[in-house]
């Protein structure tokens, strides 16, 4: 068995992105033990040639002079992740073109194309819904990460074939112990200006929080979850802002996913602005409190039963409502039976995978 996990790698700089290559490709294993996975992504991967250019790709489908086709054709699956959440135009339509061309070149090489649990929407745009239709109909199975993506692909036309949980679910757990109290994982993405939330108030928040947890009594370590790159929304540089106005915290950027892991591991609580540095806690058992920015989060984390998502669209009060949350009782135990429910929410897509053979 040959599984190829297309538009996640395991080099990324963005360890969500780590995550969801490593747990797709558990994924798979635990489906068939023996699968050799490969990794493709925009700029890294074993592709003939370059798979980020869609008049690129649209040319090749044509033409087929660089042996895409032939080397699709090698494998026996592709495990479509849309990078999580970017089966939707939230970050344009020639993105969302992009990854459609290359999910129909594999099923033009006759290779089933799986797409791997994910959001599902929103598509904003004429042009992003017929081709999310598109995508959800040539699909040979459709897994949706939580209820609402479910429903948004019925009203499309496709009703998911499963409704799972994230992949970083399926990843080992690290042995470490609780060394550590807050850990704080401060975005970069909301750090600069963008189009998910006030970058100002996003700062304003994060001061908010460092004086409100030290008035608290608690310790505050910050981490990256995206690593330093020629990148403007990786978290190192936001960071090294927040060092320098708090000199005595510790600041942890981790070498790779694994490392990134036990340092959730090692924490009381996690308060991250990057979904999968929540999700990365959850999955190790470590309450987390997740800064929403998108649509991503309350769904996913509400069917895990975890109703502690801060959305900094909406909330009146984030830093308040954070340190409430920080404070709360039972929040370990809660996170390890999220953790469980999470485990038995794989088994589907485990059983709908098996299918396919």
């Amino acid at each position: 068995m040959r599984a190829l996990v297309a538009w996640a790698d395991d080099t990324s700089r963005n360890l969500g992105v780590r995550a969801l290559a490593h747990g797709a490709a558990a994924l798979a294993t635990r489906v068939w033990p023996d699968a050799e996975v490969d990794f493709q992504n925009f700029g890294r991967g074993a592709a003939p040639m370059p798979v980020g250019r869609l008049r690129s790709l649209v040319k090749e489908r044509v033409t087929s002079r660089a042996g895409l086709l032939a080397w699709l054709s090698t494998y026996d699956v592709v495990l479509d992740t849309r990078s999580g959440d970017s089966f939707a135009d939230i970050y344009g339509v020639r993105r969302l073109a992009r990854m459609t061309a290359f999910a129909e070149l594999a099923a033009q090489a006759g290779v089933p194309v799986v797409l791997a649990p994910q959001t599902i929407g929103p598509f904003g745009t004429r042009a992003g819904r017929a081709l999310g239709r598109r995508g959800l109909r040539r699909a040979a199975l459709v897994m949706s990460r939580d209820h609402e993506s479910t429903a948004y692909a019925t009203r499309l036309g496709r009703t998911p074939d499963v409704t799972t949980t994230d992949v970083v679910f399926a990843l080992p757990q690290p042995d470490a112990p609780r060394t550590r109290d807050v850990v704080l994982n401060v975005s970069g993405l909301l750090w600069q200006p963008g189009p998910h939330v006030d970058a100002t108030a996003y700062r304003g928040v994060v001061r908010g929080l460092l004086d409100g947890l030290a008035a608290d009594g608690r310790t505050v370590t910050l981490l990256a979850h995206v690593l330093d790159s020629p990148l403007g929304d990786n978290d190192v540089p936001a960071l090294r802002e927040v060092a320098a106005e708090w000199p005595d915290l510790e600041v942890v950027v981790p070498a790779d996913l694994e490392e990134v892991r036990t340092v959730v591991a090692s924490a009381e609580v996690v308060v991250g602005s990057r979904m999968h540095a929540c999700l990365n806690a959850l999955s190790v058992g470590t309450p987390a409190v997740p800064l929403a920015y998108s649509r991503k989060f309350a769904p996913l984390l509400a069917d895990l039963g975890w109703e502690h998502t801060v959305d900094l669209r909406t909330h009146a009060d984030p830093v308040a409502a954070v340190r409430a949350a920080v404070a709360l009782d039972g929040l370990d135990v809660a996170a390890k039976a999220t953790r469980d429910r999470a485990q038995a929410m794989l088994r589907p897509a485990e059983d709908a995978l098996r299918g396919l053979a």
